[in-house]
């Protein structure tokens, strides 16, 4: 009998005669690069630094395309989002210390939001590593205790041949579902090394499915069944997985209402019957949520953000597809089905009973109306209008990458992502200037249609130097800064809890100026021509700026 581990695949005669003849002139930089491109990596992002410049030089003897952004933790952004997009995992080029450390931040959003991007950082030579007492630039102690705490997974290279087994299994632990960030670490003298190794060709790394127990699917298929109102919760991992088409199936074959988190936008179409959109910091949703006898989650652990702030208490039986292992029932009790969102609703939809509903729909617009007439009760109707004319300007299939500003508060709850995996934030971990970058990276996957980044102008400071990145590379980014003068959502947070805002006003650049001076296209709006303007430059060539002078504040979430 033969057994797959018994079968060794055997070199072809051209395979054999290129491994004895490697060609001259490489290092261990060309062997992180081949590996790469073995393991299908087309686009790398980064920036160069001393120790990292093995890798840096090889790039110019490959086939990789790599953008070079400005900042680390701005590489880090266009590297998550890039992930995002593509659903491939976002080779990240760092060095050293300091370069290493500003991508920290980036990195944690990453994992938020479970972005598969794989992270290659220089080290001090390989005589310095592990003591931090050998005076060498950008020495660390333990440079990877810095990122254990972030990423998934951590893999120290010590000599060249180590190279592709390290880089292709990080590759799987970022690709493995929950997607995620993952380090590997090279020092100098690896990388600049000449090598004799042959030159690296494809390389297996396919990451192994989480499937879901046939007996945890079945109970969860009879409650749902036998459900008087099931109610559904669907996070980000559904828009990871590629399952919004096996959601829309179930909701309608079990006639479940859905709600779709912040990070699960565009994971059910926002019109339909069955859709309670995405009005989770609201009481009327809350309850409605509540009362359901059986409600199944999938891909959210039910944060902060999904779960009114915890303040919500399910009373029925909850089911909770998650591939993150850790954040079954990490907030309420379920029936943990540890799995990818995809094959988990797959199994369900394989077993479970269509069940009639007429009332449902009913119910969910009565709610829709109550969210409504809340809203509309607060004399917000600039606000609106500005979620509105931002949505009327975005073609259906373009991406949208917003900041934490108050702008994006609004369009996680009100914006219409009209298509799965278009609309994307920093809500995981929250830092801010995440939207410019990101969009570089999103165009840099597809640079055939147009990609929308909203910061505020606090957030618009972190990320002011990618204009030269967009000019460089004619990346297809329309840049919208809503300028208030200063951290608007912490001035509202500062003023509501202590009578007045401290340390969030601003002095700012004239950013229509700004970017005209990297010649970037820039132009200063009005709530009333908005749609016009962002249209304009949506439809053209290059990277451009739309700057709206407006003090837009929050509508009142009701949590009790």
């Amino acid at each position: 009998m033969t057994h797959d581990h018994d079968l060794v695949l055997r070199p072809t005669e051209a395979q054999t005669a290129a491994a004895l003849n490697p060609p001259p002139g490489r290092n261990g930089g060309d062997v992180v690069v081949e590996t790469l491109s073995g393991l299908g990596a087309t686009t790398v992002f980064g920036l160069p630094g001393q120790h990292a410049l093995g890798m840096f030089d090889a790039l110019r003897r490959s086939s990789l395309t790599y953008v070079g952004l400005r900042m680390e933790n701005n590489a880090g952004f266009a590297a998550d989002a890039y992930g995002r997009i593509t659903g491939e995992a976002a080779p990240l080029l760092l060095s050293t210390g300091p370069g290493a450390l500003m991508s920290l931040a980036a990195l944690q959003e990453a994992a938020a939001a479970s972005a598969p991007v794989l992270a290659i950082g220089s080290q001090v030579p390989v005589a310095g590593l592990g003591g931090g007492r050998h005076g060498y630039l950008h020495e660390l102690r333990d440079q990877q205790a810095s990122f254990r705490d972030i990423v998934k997974s951590v893999h120290t290279v010590r000599t060249q041949s180590q190279i592709p087994s390290a880089i292709a299994a990080a590759w799987e632990s970022a690709l493995t579902a929950p997607h995620g960030p993952v380090w590997v670490e090279i020092p100098q003298d690896v990388l600049l090394a000449e090598t004799s190794l042959p030159v690296v060709t494809a390389m297996d790394a396919t990451p192994e499915d989480i499937a879901p127990r046939p007996e945890l699917t079945a109970v969860a298929a009879d409650l749902l069944s036998r459900a008087a109102r099931p109610l559904i919760i669907a996070g980000g991992g559904v828009v990871r997985s590629d399952a919004s088409g096996k959601l829309r199936a179930l909701a309608e074959r079990i006639q479940a209402p859905v709600v779709t988190t912040f990070g699960g936008k565009g994971a059910f179409p926002w019109e339909h019957p069955l859709s309670l959109q995405s009005w989770l910091e609201d009481r009327h949703t809350t309850d409605f949520l509540e009362d359901a006898d059986v409600l199944l989650v999938v891909g959210s652990g039910l944060g902060e953000l999904s779960s009114n702030y915890h303040t919500f208490k399910p009373r029925g039986r909850v089911i909770q597809i998650e591939a993150d292992a850790g954040k079954l029932e990490s907030n309420h009790p379920a029936l943990g089905i540890h799995a990818d969102a995809r094959l988990g609703l797959q199994a369900l939809l394989e077993t479970v009973s269509p069940r009639e509903d007429a009332s449902a729909p009913e119910r969910v617009a009565e709610v829709l109306s109550r969210v409504r007439s809340r809203i509309a009760a607060q004399d917000l109707a600039l606000e609106q209008d500005v979620v509105a004319s931002v949505r009327a300007a975005l073609p259906d299939d373009s991406p949208s990458f917003w900041d934490m500003t108050i702008l994006a508060y609004w369009a996680w709850s009100a914006f219409d992502a009209r298509h799965p995996n278009t609309m994307h934030s920093a809500q995981g971990a929250g830092g801010l200037g995440y939207a410019f970058p990101a969009a570089l990276g999103a165009a840099s996957a597809d640079p055939t249609r147009p990609v929308l980044a909203v910061a505020g102008d606090g957030g618009a400071m972190y990320s002011i130097a990618e204009l030269a990145t967009a000019k460089q590379y004619g990346l297809p980014v329309t840049w919208l800064i809503v300028d208030d003068g200063g951290y608007g959502i912490l001035r509202e947070y500062m003023t509501d809890a202590f009578g007045e805002a401290t340390a969030t006003d601003l002095t700012r650049p004239d950013f229509v100026a700004l970017a005209s001076s990297f010649g970037v296209p820039a132009v200063r709006t009005t709530p009333e021509t908005l749609t016009e303007d962002l249209k304009q430059a949506l439809s053209s060539d290059g990277p451009s700026v739309v700057v709206l002078p407006a003090l837009l504040r929050m509508f009142e979430p009701t949590h009790l």
